[in-house]
């Protein structure tokens, strides 16, 4: 028996170490912890109404929610910003874009293969066209994060009233 979840953890620590931007990790470290807020931010705010949940027959859905916070999104982060650094060197929009595209898709792709395999389940009309619309969102706002780590702020907050709004999720700020 595996848990989908350990795999990919571990797969993605041999992918970071491997091929991951660790000469800069300190550079990189404000930019995981945004990534790492954003995903604790909607496990607070789908607290009572989740859009996904990770399932493992193995260990709690909370902890697969951690080792994607604490371990592949780090990793995501070395990778991402050592593919960009190659990505960066030309100068065209279009490169740009398919970039992000990649991202996305590799990203979209791991949902998927979790998904069919039963360890990943969709809720509340959720469904794998918006974790793809979320992953080609996510990847540019990593980015400028990086570069700009204020200016990040506004359009994070407006995504997630989005889709607070759109998935119409419980919003309660006193008790």
């Amino acid at each position: 028996m595996f848990d989908f979840h350990v795999l990919l953890s571990l797969i993605s620590i041999f992918i970071a170490w491997k091929w991951g931007d660790w000469r800069n990790w300190k550079l990189y470290y404000p930019t995981i912890l945004y990534m790492i807020i954003g995903n604790l931010t909607y496990i607070i705010l789908s607290k009572n109404k989740p859009l996904w949940k990770y399932e493992s027959p193995i260990i709690s859905g909370d902890f697969a929610e951690l080792l994607i916070a604490f371990v592949v999104f780090p990793c995501t982060c070395f990778i991402f910003f050592q593919l960009y650094s190659k990505v960066n060197n030309s100068k065209r929009i279009p490169v740009y874009i398919l970039f992000f595209l990649f991202c996305a898709f590799v990203y979209t792709s791991i949902e998927y293969l979790s998904f069919y395999l039963g360890f990943f389940s969709h809720h509340n009309s959720w469904n794998i066209y918006w974790s793809f619309a979320v992953n080609l969102t996510m990847f540019p706002l990593l980015l400028l994060h990086y570069k700009k780590p204020l200016w990040v702020w506004f359009p994070s907050i407006a995504c997630a009233f989005l889709v607070i709004y759109r998935f119409n999720l419980p919003f309660f700020i006193l008790k």
